[in-house]
């Protein structure tokens, strides 16, 4: 076989692939302009360029042969298929697939596309940087009882030091090209990753049966107390595990939900009890010990909400939603202890907000999908104010006691401060959607959103000016929230972020193989952390010391 031309190839991604910003405009997803891209979808569909490519790859491949070839969508699809059609032409077949970057919500619901074969498995991809997608694959295959042997990309970002963690499990590392062979080094906006490594100890890992792929969004976050955790899940169970283990305590069911969805409700705990409402319509207290039925209040068609509580005035508080006749929704007042109906209120849209209670004020705050945002008297469900705010109201907003402000996302992407008093408008931000809900600073200075645009946001409550955004690889669902002194952050991408609240940095993160759609939960005193995915797992993790 004569060696494939290398600098013929390097000229060639020179011309079709590598871009600069003194030929054409490149912007990150922060908005701030780019020195240098690689885009190799440019060029990969290109039948000389994919030709003498996957030639070139062939050659670094084929002493590993007898294998199978997969990598993630977009850039491994166009390889993977060229490979393979190359190993034919050299008269060794090897099998395909690709892995998608999040599961397929329909169909068959399939992260990997093509047929598993038991052969040791190569993943290939253009480039690779902090090297977390892969890792995230090699997880993934791992989960399947697949082993891989090697990871190939065109042009690697750092050294290969930094990819420890293909190391320590024997996986092979190529690379046709570095940067350095096209006389680049790294910049700020390729840097926003750190180098996977073992951060994170799994303590133990556990998976609800028939768990529902079909829904994106915010599921059940786990509520804890000092030995278990609490959650539902897509089967109608709603479950209490042991921290310590993962093991199993007690399992209560629920009625039947609507269109694949039963418990997204997430729980709240008081005094031995457990609440939380389902899509079979109803609001459930359990007995926390025995997981035995305390009562339940029946008046709705689902319940997505999730309830908040006022212990002061022995009264829970949950959205609604009516679906015969006219689609509506609303809020009802709940006694704490026999759940009878002290108020409700009624609103022309569906509720899938969670409200939020202020104990300084005595009010609670909900939105709608309605666009409209409501503030009520607690004790006595008197509307204070309602705001229209243009844009459908998904998730719970949090009360600013010192400035009497109530910040909550729209759809639309605004951050609103809403006066509490009065429901003037006295601070809005604009992002790329919202569905979920923001984090206070402890400075009481900053407001943190999380954005669909796969972004999150700290911005200045004085000024309404940006403070810092850090990127992510999805869209994030996942509400921030502090664990000691860092703020925690779960995207569609599979990782959990721990960001430095001040810079927004990156300090480590988390990959799992499923979407991240709910925060983790903390145990300050055991320093654990239990995070859920939309597929109905739940990680138990322990960060590392060193």
């Amino acid at each position: 076989m004569e060696p494939a031309d290398l600098d013929a190839l390097k000229k060639a991604i020179h011309a079709q692939v590598l871009f600069t910003k003194q030929e054409r405009t490149i912007v990150a997803q922060n908005g701030l302009e780019m020195a240098w891209v690689f885009d190799f979808r440019a060029a990969l569909l290109e039948p000389s360029f994919l030709d003498a490519l996957t030639e070139a790859l062939w050659q670094k491949l084929e002493p590993f042969y007898p294998f199978q070839l997969g990598g993630q969508e977009t850039a491994a699809i166009p390889l993977v298929a060229g490979l393979v059609m190359k190993s034919v032409s050299k008269g060794k077949p090897v099998n395909g697939f690709y892995i998608r970057k999040s599961r397929k919500r329909y169909d068959l619901q399939q992260q990997v596309e093509g047929s598993l074969t038991d052969a040791p498995v190569i993943l290939v991809d253009d480039l690779l940087n902090s090297g977390s997608t892969i890792q995230r694959q090699v997880l993934l295959l791992k989960e399947l009882g697949k082993q891989v042997v090697a990871v190939q990309t065109i042009v690697r970002f750092r050294n290969e030091s930094d990819y420890s963690f293909l190391t320590k499990q024997s996986i092979a590392l190529h690379a046709l090209f570095t940067l350095a062979d096209f006389g680049l080094t790294l910049n700020a906006p390729h840097e926003r990753l750190p180098s996977p490594k073992e951060w994170y100890d799994i303590l133990w890992y556990g998976q609800s049966p028939k768990p529902t792929f079909t829904y994106s969004v915010p599921k059940s976050t786990p509520i804890l107390d000092t030995e278990r955790l609490y959650f539902g899940t897509d089967n109608g169970g709603f479950i209490s595990l042991r921290q310590s283990d993962g093991t199993q305590v007690w399992q209560f069911s629920v009625g039947r939900g609507s269109r694949g969805k039963s418990i997204f409700s997430s729980p709240a705990i008081w005094n031995k009890r457990v609440y939380f409402g389902s899509y079979d319509g109803n609001m459930y207290a359990l007995d926390t010990e025995t997981g035995s039925l305390v009562w339940k209040y029946t008046e709705a068609d689902w319940i997505g909400s999730s309830p908040v509580l006022a212990p002061d005035l022995n009264a829970l508080f949950i959205g609604l939603e009516f679906g015969l006749l006219r689609k509506h929704g609303g809020i009802a007042a709940l006694d704490m202890q026999t759940g009878k109906e002290r108020w409700t209120y009624t609103t022309p849209g569906l509720v899938r907000a969670c409200p939020r209670y202020s104990k300084e004020h005595r009010i609670v705050g909900i939105g709608g999908n309605n666009n409209v945002f409501y503030l009520f008297e607690a004790k006595t469900g008197a509307l204070h104010w309602s705001r229209d705010c243009g844009s459908e109201i998904k998730y719970s907003c949090v009360f600013d006691d010192v400035r009497g402000l109530v910040f909550f996302g729209s759809l639309d992407g605004t951050l609103w401060g809403l006066d509490v008093k009065t429901g003037a408008t006295r601070f809005t931000y604009q992002t790329g959607g919202i569905y979920s809900t923001p984090l206070l600073g402890r400075d009481n200075k900053t407001i943190y959103t999380n954005s669909l645009d796969k972004s999150v946001y700290a911005i200045d409550i004085e000024t309404g000016t940006l403070r810092w955004r850090q990127e992510t690889s999805g869209r994030i669902f996942s509400s921030p929230v502090y664990v000691e002194d860092s703020i925690y952050v779960g995207s569609n991408d599979g990782r959990l972020y721990e960001l430095d609240p001040e810079t927004g940095k990156i300090l480590t993160f988390f990959q799992a193989t499923e979407k991240l759609v709910n925060s983790p939960a903390y145990n300050q005193q055991t320093r654990r952390l239990f995070l859920p995915t939309f597929a109905n797992e739940v990680y138990c993790l322990q960060k590392r010391t060193k």
